[in-house]
């Protein structure tokens, strides 16, 4: 089987020792007793000991080690050290943004300073970037900003690019605003004018002046994905980048960084299964920490802290203590945590911990290790389609208000490419309870919203023979003896 399957995974390369180091590093750092840590201590307290439980299996140094490095992919670069302090908000937003998620919409300005702050927003993803830009600017202003499109966008063919990103009063106006907003399309063109070459533009310098001062960068879908230092530059199927089907320059690029170098960002991402991406990326490049922030929904990032708004949620994956058995020859990994945020939750990237907001602590905690559990489920489940429209965040929720301990599923091509040597390469993903797992719930805005903290994944290669189906020929009928009477049916 490992022979088949050496091919796809030959250009991912795993973890750049300068980069583990450095996000490490920053891990260490001293932090405040989280809500679930102090859940815990007080239950302790509160509660006799109980005969220890054996803990889910989970990957450890000893059994897992990292693939040797290919030259497909170069590792994260490390960290610039004395950077000066960045006072401004990232603010990825998932895609599919509505007019009328005002939550969203009014916070974007808020954090620009409210009414009257001063936006400029560029249409230089977009198919149609005037278009595009005119809804954006009417949606700000609607909310009380004063906003204004700039011309920066191949499309628009009557333009100098060079000279746009360069022009003295263009610049100007990006340094008087509080404000930049990018609209979604194709991520490519944002970094490609801005950043051509990977050497940053009059204009990108401006941007990022206003960022450092304080203000706000918003970007949704391609305006998302730009956020990372790495990127998807052309969002390519999430199977082939399970099956190691991506390299620099082509599938991957430099985005903008505006997120800084060790949290990597991606859209779309539950309402398209783009989790079965972002991890093997992330090995592939050193991350350790990955926010997938799904459809008409943002994350507002600022310093140490992501805070999700909007209408779905997030996904946070850590890979601090994964691993991976490069005996397998196929995209595998073992020990990534998961936790999934939903509106008003926050998370804390030093610490790797959660604070659920107010509705979710004045609701239903859902703790496995507590003697007051209660869980909902009782039922095993099996996903046929792990990359699903929310399966993850369904399997997640589900599977903490539950009497089981792990819920599984698959990932592969049902109509794979004619002669595709990988064609019976699939992937199975088991999702498992640690001792830190924990949940918490509400019904106050009417629907049961979730937070779910420290689930566990790991992915392996399965075989899944190719054709999955066939005709059905109806069950074997047994033969009548030639010496029954007539109308007489068979024993």
């Amino acid at each position: 089987m490992r022979a088949w399957i050496a091919a796809g995974w030959a250009m991912v390369v795993m973890t750049a020792a300068s980069a583990q180091t450095a996000v490490q590093a920053a891990a260490e750092a001293p932090a405040a007793v989280t809500v679930a840590q102090a859940a815990r201590t007080q239950r302790a307290a509160a509660t006799p000991p109980r005969a220890a439980q054996p803990a889910p299996a989970r990957a450890t140094p000893a059994a897992v080690s990292a693939p040797a490095p290919s030259s497909a992919l170069a590792p994260l670069p490390a960290a610039v050290e004395a950077e000066p302090p960045i006072r401004g908000y990232a603010v990825p937003i998932g895609g599919a943004l509505k007019a009328d998620n005002d939550e969203v919409w009014q916070r974007i300005v808020q954090l620009a300073g409210g009414k009257g702050a001063r936006f400029v927003v560029f249409g230089t993803a977009s198919e149609d970037p005037e278009a595009s830009a005119k809804q954006v600017v009417d949606l700000l202003q609607r909310r009380g900003a004063v906003a204004e499109a700039l011309p920066v966008a191949p499309k628009f063919l009557w333009v100098d690019l060079n000279k746009v990103v360069r022009d003295p009063a263009l610049i100007a106006k990006v340094k008087a605003a509080k404000g930049i907003f990018f609209t979604g399309g194709v991520q490519e063109r944002i970094v490609d004018v801005l950043q051509p070459g990977g050497q940053s533009t009059p204009m990108l310098e401006a941007i990022w002046d206003v960022y450092r001062k304080g203000g706000v960068v918003a970007g949704t879908s391609a305006g998302a994905a730009i956020m990372s230092t790495i990127m998807f530059r052309d969002a390519p199927s999430v199977m082939n980048v399970l099956k190691g089907r991506f390299a620099d320059g082509k599938q991957v690029d430099r985005g903008l960084g505006f997120v800084g170098p060790h949290l990597f960002v991606d859209q779309h991402f539950l309402k398209r299964g783009r989790f079965g991406r972002m991890i093997p990326l992330m090995m592939a490049k050193g991350y350790k920490l990955g926010l997938g922030v799904d459809e008409n929904t943002a994350a507002i990032i600022r310093g140490d802290e992501i805070e999700v708004i909007g209408d779905r949620g997030c996904l946070i994956v850590d890979l601090t203590e994964a691993g991976s058995d490069a005996t397998l020859g196929a995209f595998n990994v073992q020990g990534a945590r998961l936790s999934y945020l939903e509106h008003g939750d926050r998370y804390h990237m030093r610490a790797r911990s959660t604070t659920p907001s107010a509705p979710k602590l004045r609701g239903e905690q859902h703790d496995a290790e507590s003697p007051n559990f209660k869980p909902y489920y009782t039922e095993d489940v099996f996903h046929l389609d792990m990359l699903g429209d929310s399966t993850v965040s369904n399997a997640m929720s589900r599977l903490i208000d539950s009497v089981r301990k792990e819920v599984k599923g698959l990932a592969f091509d049902v109509l794979p490419r004619t002669n595709d040597p990988l064609a019976e390469l699939g992937f199975l993903f088991r999702i498992y309870k640690g001792s830190d797992s924990l949940g918490w719930s509400t019904e106050e805005f009417g629907g049961e919203q979730f937070t779910v903290t420290n689930l566990y994944l790991d992915i392996s290669p399965v075989r899944l023979p190719m054709p999955l189906y066939g005709g059905w020929s109806g069950p074997a009928k047994a033969a009548v003896p030639a010496s029954a009477p007539a109308g007489v049916p068979p024993p």
